[in-house]
């Protein structure tokens, strides 16, 4: 029986995700495609649920004048067959309907609702640009995209459920003491209107500290998780008590947001409890004056108080419902901001598959500058042969690094193009394109997964044997089979731990290596990919590494210039421009930036080795 409900809503819909609108009902909208027809179905359950329940007063009041004035002998003869069909009500009708309400609710909306909103936001949030992640803490990204969800459903869940049970529930009750006394109403209305008023004063100033909450709550997460990401570089420069500092301003920063916020929440609490009591009192006091003058019957009385003591309880309840709507709002509006924002390095809807023949490169007078208006690269065309092992070489700030994250199109051009075999890559899609360059960078990250699916993910379909064999060509199958974990997996099976970290720098960029021979792509850069090697492992493998580069295109970067002066052209960048090309020999002889720079190496390395990080 759960298992029907559990399946009404299909979480993981296949749909491809799109840009979600920027205003907030467009927003929530958007994320609520697919659960609307289940949000209907309760509305209409609690909807009769509610008028059943003010019915039921109405009928304890007749109960009460009954019990008054009837004769016990003929009692139950007279209204017998009213008890039992109220208690049919009580006993079947309502539990049915409630169970209803409550198996929709909780097993076919809670989970699959919010679920859903994650499967699809972070669908869209992997298609973001390499930028994206630059200018966001990745713990704020996944905090916004996890808080999101929540904030939607509990808000539109709320909304529809708390809305329509209380509409219902006290136009009935409205209507229910009118129909005793058109006097007897008039303290609800009153009561009404004081408790329309407190929403509209206090609700949307909860919204505001809400929303301001939610995004405190986002940077103090970021803040946190960023001490932890980084908690070798903070040991080594013995700065705990720094990132004690910087994550006590942003919780101090939260914790601004909360007193206000309670504060508001107490005066409302004050108030409510001031007009709910005035209720009260008008109610009994009205009821009894009608009852004395006999306009009215004690049951009347009785369903009077009995609905206000129901609605003081329900008034609160109420209260905290729509201010849990308007913190989960601010929760909504604040994710809202990031996840719709475009993408910025999109796929043109005809975009075709990259065929790669041959493996030439053509930068075509390309330029691009980060979206400023000069400093990276500017009118660069440079020609690479298919099958050509070429070395890009230049000071830190050259732009070399820029030049391969254009060519993976992790950015797009801002004039120029770029051709592998003729084609453009602006019109080819980007898994495409990817899928046909295997890259070792200078940074390896590796996935906190096990070392088998690490390598794996360069060609996930490849078998047992296959991986093997790209490790111990990457001479980092010996290593791995020493390695476990806490969990007592070891070799290939032991995980490396958050971006690699239980594994040396070597060991890294091995397992990088490994995965790149696996993947086997027709072209191949390399970014600095023997820099975290000692120079006796990079001797063993770099017979390896010149087999993997045998009938490829090959785009090698290096600080370390001994490590690709053999290849067959040097190309010297610098301030974005190419300055010199040429064989080693060449470039030494002409006298140039590749020779200072070459002279100034001490065992191969260049004498200042700054990364381009800046890049």
């Amino acid at each position: 029986m759960f298992a029907w409900f559990e399946n009404r809503i299909n979480p993981f819909p296949d749909t491809a995700p799109t840009q979600p609108p920027g205003k907030l009902l467009a927003f929530a909208i958007h994320y609520t495609r697919g659960v609307w027809p289940w949000l209907i179905v309760t509305s209409v359950l609690i909807a009769i649920i509610s008028a059943l329940q003010v019915a039921l007063f109405g009928f304890m009041g007749s109960i009460v004048d009954w019990l008054a004035a009837a004769d016990r002998a003929t009692f139950w003869q007279n209204e017998g067959w009213k008890l039992a069909a109220m208690g049919a009500v009580v006993l079947v009708v309502l539990p049915i309907l409630g169970a209803l309400h409550t198996l929709f609710m909780h097993q076919t909306i809670v989970g699959n609702y919010p679920m859903r909103i994650r499967w699809q936001a972070h669908r869209y949030l992997l298609g973001q640009s390499y930028a994206f992640y630059q200018d966001e803490f990745a713990g704020r990204v996944a905090t916004k995209m996890m808080q999101t969800a929540l904030g939607i459903r509990e808000s539109v869940m709320k909304i529809v459920d708390v809305f329509v049970y209380v509409i219902v529930y006290f136009a009935g009750a409205m209507v229910l003491a009118a129909s005793f006394d058109l006097l007897l109403m008039l303290p609800f209305a009153i009561w009404l209107v004081c408790y329309i008023g407190l929403l509209r004063h206090y609700l949307p100033r909860l919204r505001d500290v809400s929303e301001a909450q939610s995004d405190a709550r986002s940077t103090m997460t970021g803040r946190v998780v960023d001490s932890y990401t980084n908690i070798l570089t903070v040991k080594l420069f013995a700065h705990a008590g720094r990132e004690e500092s910087y994550a006590r301003d942003s919780m101090r920063d939260f914790l601004g947001t909360v007193h206000p916020q309670m504060r508001m929440v107490s005066q409302l609490n004050i108030w409510l409890d001031l007009v709910n009591s005035a209720l009260l009192f008008a109610v009994a006091a009205i009821g009894i004056w009608l009852w004395q003058v006999e306009a009215s019957t004690v049951g009347a009385v009785a369903v009077g108080v009995g609905l206000v003591l129901r609605l003081e309880g329900m008034a609160h309840w109420v209260m905290w419902e729509l201010a849990g709507v308007f913190e989960n709002l601010g929760m909504a509006v604040d994710g809202m901001g990031m996840l719709s924002k475009p993408r910025t390095v999109t796929d043109k809807p005809a975009a075709t598959e990259l065929a790669v023949s041959r493996g030439g490169i053509r930068f075509e007078h390309i330029r691009f500058h980060y979206g400023k208006e000069g400093g990276v690269i500017d009118n660069l065309t440079l020609d690479i042969a298919p099958g050509e092992k070429v070395g890009i070489v230049g000071r830190s700030g050259a732009g070399k690094s820029t030049l391969m994250n254009l060519l993976l199109r992790l950015y797009d051009l801002e004039g120029g193009r770029i051709l592998i075999d003729g084609q453009d890559i602006a019109a080819i899609g980007q898994d495409s394109l990817r899928r046909q360059i295997g890259v070792v960078t200078q940074d390896t990250a590796l996935l906190h997964r096990s070392v088998r699916d690490n390598i794996a993910y360069g060609r996930p379909q490849a078998t047992e044997a296959e991986i093997i064999e790209a490790a111990k060509r990457a001479n980092a199958h010996e290593f791995i089979l020493g390695l476990s974990d806490l969990a007592g997996r070891t070799g290939y099976d032991a995980h490396v731990g958050e971006r690699g970290v239980k594994l040396s720098g070597g060991q890294r960029q091995r397992i990088a290596i490994a995965r790149v021979f696996l993947k086997n792509a027709p072209i191949l850069v390399l970014d600095e990919a023997t820099s975290a090697l000692d120079s006796e492992v990079e001797a063993a493998i770099q017979d390896n590494l010149n087999a993997l580069m045998e009938g490829k295109t090959v785009i090698a970067i290096a600080h370390r210039l001994s490590t690709i002066a053999s290849l067959e052209r040097l190309v010297v960048m610098d301030h974005g421009h190419i300055v010199e090309q040429g064989s080693h020999d060449e470039l030494v002889r002409a006298g140039g930036i590749y020779a200072h720079l070459w002279a100034r190496q001490s065992g191969g390395f260049l004498g200042l080795e700054e990364r381009e990080a800046a890049e």
